[in-house]
Formats: C-alpha cells, sequence, structure tokens
C-alpha cells in the first residue's frame, strides 16, 4: 500500500506530498513539529505532546492552522489511512508559504500543516532494550532555545550522523562545564554510583520530553530514589546504570558511553522496570 500524507487540507499519496518552495520551513526551518507513537493504532501520550506543540508555538509566535479537535482527527486520519498499528505520527507546522524575508511575514499568511505516519515495529526496539544501546559525548552546539521543539536541527542531524559513524545509537550533547544537556533525539538519565536516579533539571538548555515527564509518577511505584540534578561525563561513565528516553521507543538502556562499559555492561534493572511498567501502563 502506498502511504498517505496530509498536506495543508489535502491526503495525498506520499510521493507527490510538497509545500511551496518559498515555505518558510523549507527556508528557514521556521516551524515546529511533534512526534507521537503509536501503539495497537492509539496514540501514545497524545495530550502532553500536543500541549507542547501549543507552547512551541506560542514560543514563536506562530498560529494553530487547525483547531484542537480538527488536528486530532487529521492525526488520527492519517495513521488509519497508512494503516499503521505500531510506528508514529508526525506532525508539522511551519509559518507558511511568503516572500523571502527574515522577518515575520504578514499576519494573514497561513500556517503549512503536514502530517505523516509510518509502521515501525515494536519489536525492533525490544530488540534494543534486549541488548542494550551504546551512545557517544560530543559538545553541545545547538541553539540557547533547545525547549522549544523546532525543525531546525541541524546540529542534532551532525550529532547524530558522528554517532552512526562511531556504531553507537545516540550522541550526548555536553556543555561547558563539562554537564550532559541530553541526547540528539532523547533524554539523558542514569542511576548514579550511589544508587540514584538522575536527570538534567528542565531549562531552555534542553527539551522537555515527554516521556520523561511520563515516567516520573513510576519512580515512587518502583521504589526508585530520584533527584533532577545535572551530571557530569565522568559521573554518567562511572554510573551503576543509564539510558535513555523519547517518544515511540519509551525506555531503552545504556550498554557504553564512549566506547566504555556502563555497570555490569548489561542492561540493568531500573532501566528495565521503567520500560516495562511504562508500556504496561499504555496498554
Amino acid at each position: 500500500m502506498s502511504r498517505i500524507a496530509y498536506v495543508n487540507g489535502r491526503y495525498v499519496p506520499h510521493a507527490a506530498a510538497h509545500v511551496h518552495v518559498e515555505d518558510r520551513g523549507f527556508q528557514f526551518a521556521d516551524a515546529v513539529y511533534e512526534v507521537c507513537g503509536v501503539r495497537d493504532g492509539r496514540l501514545i501520550d497524545e495530550e502532553p505532546h500536543l500541549a507542547r506543540l501549543d507552547r512551541s508555538l506560542r514560543e514563536l509566535k506562530m498560529k494553530r492552522p487547525l483547531g484542537d479537535a480538527a488536528l486530532r482527527h487529521v492525526m488520527r486520519e492519517t495513521v488509519r489511512r497508512n494503516r499503521v498499528r505500531e510506528g508514529l505520527v508526525y506532525v508539522q507546522i511551519s509559518r507558511g508559504q511568503a516572500r523571502r524575508d527574515h522577518a515575520f511575514p504578514p499576519p494573514d499568511t497561513r500556517p503549512s500543516l503536514v502530517v505523516t505516519a509510518r509502521t515501525i515495529p515494536a519489536a525492533r526496539y525490544d530488540a534494543w532494550a534486549a541488548k542494550g544501546l551504546a551512545v557517544i559525548t560530543l559538545p553541545e552546539t545547538r541553539w540557547a532555545r533547545c525547549d522549544i521543539k523546532s525543525t531546525a536541527l541541524l546540529a542534532n542531524v551532525l550529532a547524530k550522523q558522528q554517532a552512526r559513524e562511531a556504531r553507537a545509537f545516540e550522541a550526548w550533547f555536553v556543555d561547558r562545564d563539562g554537564f550532559v544537556t541530553e541526547g540528539a533525539s532523547t533524554s539523558a538519565w542514569i542511576v548514579d554510583a550511589e544508587g540514584v536516579l538522575r536527570n538534567r533539571p528542565l531549562s531552555h538548555e534542553i527539551l522537555p520530553g515527554i516521556t520523561r515527564g511520563e515516567i516520573v509518577p513510576l519512580f515512587r511505584q518502583l521504589g526508585i530514589d530520584y533527584q533532577e540534578r545535572p551530571f557530569t561525563v565522568a559521573e554518567a561513565k562511572g554510573a551503576r546504570e543509564a539510558f535513555l528516553t523519547a517518544a515511540t521507543i519509551g525506555v531503552l538502556p545504556i550498554v557504553t558511553i564512549d566506547g566504555q562499559k556502563i555497570g555490569s555492561g548489561s542492561p540493568g534493572p531500573v532501566a528495565s522496570g521503567l520500560r516495562k511498567a511504562y508500556w504496561s501502563t499504555r496498554e
């Protein structure tokens, strides 16, 4: 079956989907996006994803192209038309089509909306969870408003490519003081040498990850000691466990950082327990 995309009011074959050459998303990365996981044909953590989308739009003074109910319908219809049972749905909103000029276009410029969906078998992530992942660390090179889920992802793209060339899954950015900020497309966590689960406090320096927020209520249930406190690369390499979180993948354990074994070198009980608990609450 050929894939279907929603573009500015129409469902079209994926191969024919396009926006104008002067769309500001193409010209300036003047756009925001969200990605929701799909399991059993249902959108995962839809409410917080849409709330974060609205926040990104507000921060960039960008209009919503559709009301809430209409956007939810388009997302579900795109999932349905693509027959996605396991995978993701992607939503992108740009400031729209206008003559190329750095300043905002006229207020009546209509925003562009693109929605796509694709299948990714959950078994792929289950296999990664059983084996564990490799991560590398890189200097922080992104802009100062990482809390906005913008499509301006060039630094992230370069980091992901460097990770791939190093045969790693992810790259963790490190600030000038030696503290880990987050991954190129994931939130970063460790269980430190004292057994405390840690990640960086929210600020303009990191994206407020949806999965990050959704697993916090599970900590008390699982008896996990948690502190929202930054950690250095050295602390990460000396940790009992490390893992990452993101939409579609949930929780995935890390077994090496910069080639150095973390803990026992196998997925640890905290990451594995959180992964199981997170998905069990979404069945």
